[in-house]
């Protein structure tokens, strides 16, 4: 290669590499102001890291009533209510409504639905989740009691909405779906992973597809939940 044709390509190699560290830097969790929970009946966990650096739940809010959640983070969490179990075939959905797009933080974070909650708040406990981004991405990822991945890092698809630019609102309909022998996740009325059941109940997933649901946010995040709901075929 022509030495002027090398340096050109490592400085193309460079800039992609600062640009895809910059997108993903890691950010500080913030600690929300008179956090903790105040929705009668639920309750929650944040992630062991931030546990670890001495965070609690009181340092992210859920607000509100159990048809209008108002979710403001704080460290990464999962909410539930142990009342809200789901049994045999189900579908677990809800309207996820991001009123500032990336307003708390410097690239997109997830919001989502749970399943299959079993242990909830211990340290044995397991769950799926399927969970969109305001730029078109998804994941499904769970805890088994320690985490997995389903899809990667993550996945783009059309179906998952894009705000129009930072700071803009951005809305999903996300549902998780137990029928027969499939887990499915899906985002504004598009199936857009499914799985065999025999590969998520499994050593180091999931207990069972039976279990409570609820909700999940990733940190520095903000949104509004409404219309959470289970139906049965």
């Amino acid at each position: 290669m022509h030495p002027v044709s090398r340096y050109v390509l490592l400085a193309i190699v460079a800039g992609i590499t600062a640009t895809a560290t910059a997108q993903e830097s890691p950010e500080t969790n913030r600690k929300v102001t008179g956090g903790g929970i105040t929705v009668p009946g639920w309750q929650g966990k944040i992630d062991a890291d931030a546990e670890k650096a001495g965070q609690t739940v009181s340092d992210a809010k859920l607000s509100g009533d159990s048809k209008t959640m108002q979710v403001t983070t704080g460290p990464a969490i999962t909410y539930w209510n142990p009342k809200n179990e789901a049994k045999g075939d189900y579908t677990v959905s809800a309207t996820f409504t991001e009123p500032k797009f990336m307003n708390l933080n410097t690239h997109p974070h997830p919001y989502g639905i749970v399943i299959a909650g079993n242990g909830l708040g211990t340290a044995d406990q397991s769950y799926i989740y399927c969970a969109a981004y305001g730029n078109g991405n998804f994941i499904v990822r769970g805890f088994g009691p320690e985490p997995f991945q389903l899809n990667g890092r993550r996945e783009a698809n059309d179906a998952v909405h894009k705000a129009a630019a930072v700071g803009e609102p951005v809305t999903q309909q996300i549902a998780m779906q137990v029928k027969g022998d499939t887990v499915s996740c899906i985002i504004n009325g598009t199936t857009v992973k499914s799985f065999p059941k025999s590969d998520l109940v499994t050593a180091g997933k999931l207990k069972s597809t039976d279990g409570v649901y609820g909700i999940r946010f990733a940190h520095n995040t903000d949104a509004t939940v409404t219309d959470l709901k289970i139906s049965k075929p």
